[in-house]
């Protein structure tokens, strides 16, 4: 398998999530983020069109202006493989684009204007960030049937990313919160049609959910699509910080009403066992959580963010974490008893 590499190139376990930078993080801060993490062997750094989040048109496009900015700074556009997205239908979104998002004038537009925000000449992983058609991603489980016709064909997307790799402008294509079906069904046209096969997979995974092992584990490795694991943390709920009622200032949860996939009393009760379990063993709870999805096969990289470099330092750190059999099976009867409670 090479669930390692993105375009044949090794990228680091590791990938350097960027969605706060521009709404809970200066340009300045980013750019101490980019170079601690390079600095720390990191090689591998993931965006969106439309970060920051919560997505506002205010600040969209803010988080790959910071990453462009410190590539003219610096010089260094080529210690990294940059990945970024582009945005899924959304009606509160409009302030990016009206109708179905995958055309092939509406991903050209997104492309050169990530590509103009990211001050660089090509793009080395680029994914869709969520489905044109209504599936079930973003906290609901059950698929609902629903008739819709407003989704731009596979097969023209497909040529679309055909003609913006040929061209240069990206080298390779993922998907992000997408569905087993999804992911078979562009591996299936692609090889039929000769096209661009997909290179991964964004979906969040984590103590608190694990639902990419249901379907798409199998997937991932029987068809070499390696999971990009995006909220690790369960936006920090299994660092700890949130325990007892907790609210730290400036903390996501402080700061911002609208997660609430997990709001749950489940995902409040399971987050307290596996923060417990690490105290049991002289683990810090982050990293105990991070170095679990570490070490999944099926992860080719788990995106962190951090606000602070502390943070960052932190969560790095998790690399040279080495979970126990009696932490494993601790997690495993957690998660027996408590399955995903956010999904």
């Amino acid at each position: 398998m090479s669930l390692s590499t993105i375009n044949g190139q090794q990228v680091s376990k590791i990938c350097l999530g960027t969605m706060t930078w521009g709404q809970q993080n200066t340009e300045a801060e980013a750019h101490d983020q980019i170079s601690f993490a390079l600095d720390h062997g990191i090689n591998f750094m993931d965006a969106a069109e439309m970060y920051p989040v919560p997505p506002r048109a205010e600040t969209q496009g803010l988080t790959e202006t910071y990453i462009g900015s410190w590539f003219a700074k610096t010089g260094q556009r080529d210690k990294w493989t940059l990945a970024t997205k582009a945005t899924g239908p959304r009606e509160e979104f409009g302030f990016l684009r009206n109708g179905p998002n995958f055309s092939k004038a509406h991903l050209t537009e997104a492309v050169e204007g990530s590509l103009r925000r990211l001050q660089t000449e090509t793009i080395d992983l680029y994914q869709l960030h969520w489905p044109e058609r209504p599936t079930n991603c973003f906290g609901y489980r059950g698929y609902s049937h629903m008739e819709y016709d407003q989704w731009t064909p596979l097969e023209d997307v497909l040529q679309t990313i055909d003609e913006l790799i040929k061209s240069g402008k990206i080298r390779g294509f993922g998907l992000s919160n997408e569905t087993p079906w999804g992911v078979m069904k562009f591996l299936q046209i692609a090889e039929q049609e000769g096209l661009p096969k997909i290179q991964s997979i964004q979906n969040p995974y984590s103590l608190l959910n694990r639902s990419f092992e249901v379907g798409l584990a199998e997937v991932a490795h029987r068809e070499d699509v390696g999971l990009l694991a995006y909220s690790p943390l369960a936006m920090g709920l299994l660092s700890g910080k949130y325990r007892n009622g907790a609210k730290p200032e400036g903390s996501r949860l402080s700061l911002f009403e609208r997660f609430d996939r997990y709001s749950s009393a489940t995902t409040w009760e399971a987050t307290e066992k596996y923060c417990a379990l690490a105290e049991a063993h002289d683990l810090n709870p982050a990293q105990m959580a991070l170095a679990f999805v570490n070490t999944r096969p099926f992860v080719l990289s788990n995106i962190i963010g951090a606000t602070s470099l502390a943070q960052l330092k932190q969560n790095l750190e998790s690399m040279q974490v080495a979970l126990s059999r009696e932490v494993l099976s601790g997690i495993k009867e957690i998660h027996k008893a408590l399955p995903d409670p956010a999904p």
